[in-house]
């Protein structure tokens, strides 16, 4: 009878342990993999990878700026989020967009633009910190970016040292706009991660259609026509033998709203526009059949053991908007490369569609 107890009581514990075995192969099962959006709402996502974490970026629709840190980008609202910086002066206090978090000179600078409560006098600006962690230490202004001698507007900056030399691009507009608005994209070489050495060059501009949309499909639209380049970002082929720039064209408030790319050679001087090539469709675009519309603000980051990129971008699940920062929200996914070894973005993911993690996340 003893002996038919005990039995009976490993036979329970076995079970119990393969059942608690089971459990647990469900939860790692369940959390590798991830659904977009990351967040119910964000523009302009900006993430870097060091030393081990993701360093995230958003727009917060305050006069403050913050930093998400997690080992997990697709986790971000599991993320510890600190403000790391609240303006002081009116001049860049409002309408505060792209932000982003760069490592030069063993030190930590923030690219973002703000104005004074008019959109029209939108500068860029740039705050350092010494600290070997930007979590921690201070963000000091370094004062604004003069662009042009006219002060014309200027947004979404990035930046890259390539061969010793630093480069600012940047969205900026020709002259004033009177009652038709375009943003071009500029680049000039640095003196400094808060000077311009050279004068901004122009490189790309609004020309084909895809890069011209304004007016939704319901007709809504802006008070006046605006043709947009912006939001542009840094990357490169598999090989690094070219440099890519990866922006947003069209109206952010409209389904139109796509990445288009630009390529140069990796020994060309990059303030030639001669070196640059526009590709003539985008390379990114809305999924009607997924139900994602305007994708925009691309950036790209390594997995966390370096194996994979993924394009970081802000879309929206709505055709029509007024262009609120509330309708759009971040979202994230692996790329692939081509024969040629250029990047293959796809297209947008459906919200339902479960993603695998980055690999080396676990």
């Amino acid at each position: 009878m003893k002996k038919s107890l005990f039995i009976l009581f490993l036979f329970f514990v076995c079970f119990a342990c393969l059942h608690r075995s089971s459990d647990k192969r469900g939860l790692e099962a369940e959390s590798s993999t991830y659904n977009n959006p990351l967040l119910p709402s964000g523009t302009d996502p900006y993430a870097i990878f060091y030393n081990g974490k993701y360093y995230y970026m958003q727009g917060t629709g305050t006069d403050k700026l913050a930093i998400w840190e997690t080992t997990d980008i697709t986790d971000i609202k599991h993320a510890k989020c600190k403000d790391i910086w609240t303006s002081d002066n009116k001049a860049y206090s409002f309408n505060i967009w792209g932000a982003e978090l760069h490592r030069i000179n063993n030190k930590w600078y923030i690219y973002f633009a703000a104005d004074d409560g008019k959109l029209d006098n939108h500068q860029l600006y740039v705050l350092e910190n010494e600290s070997p962690d930007p979590m921690k230490g201070t963000f000091k202004m370094k004062g604004a970016i003069k662009t042009n001698n006219e002060w014309n507007w200027g947004i979404q900056a990035t930046t890259i040292v390539h061969k010793g030399v630093q480069y600012l691009l940047w969205s900026g507009w020709p002259k004033r706009r009177i009652t038709t608005e375009t943003q071009c994209l500029y680049i000039a070489s640095m003196s400094n991660p808060w000077t311009l050495k050279s004068s901004r060059i122009l490189i790309s501009k609004p020309e084909y259609e895809w890069e011209r949309q304004w007016v939704n499909p319901d007709g809504t639209r802006t008070a006046y026509p605006i043709y947009v380049n912006e939001s542009p970002q840094f990357f490169h082929s598999r090989d690094n033998r070219k440099i890519l720039i990866y922006y947003s064209a069209s109206g952010c408030w409209t389904p139109y709203n796509c990445i288009g790319m630009l390529t140069a050679n990796d020994n060309s001087d990059l303030l030639n526009p001669a070196s640059w090539t526009k590709n003539p469709s985008p390379v990114f675009q809305q999924s009607q059949e997924n139900g994602v519309y305007g994708p925009g603000s691309p950036c790209f980051v390594t997995s966390p053991d370096g194996n994979e990129y993924y394009i970081l971008y802000h879309a929206r699940n709505i055709p029509n908007s007024d262009g609120g920062p509330e309708t759009r929200s971040p979202r994230i996914q692996k790329i692939g490369w081509d024969t040629n070894g250029m990047p293959v973005l796809g297209k947008p993911f459906s919200e339902k569609t479960s993603l695998s993690k980055p690999s080396g996340t676990f």
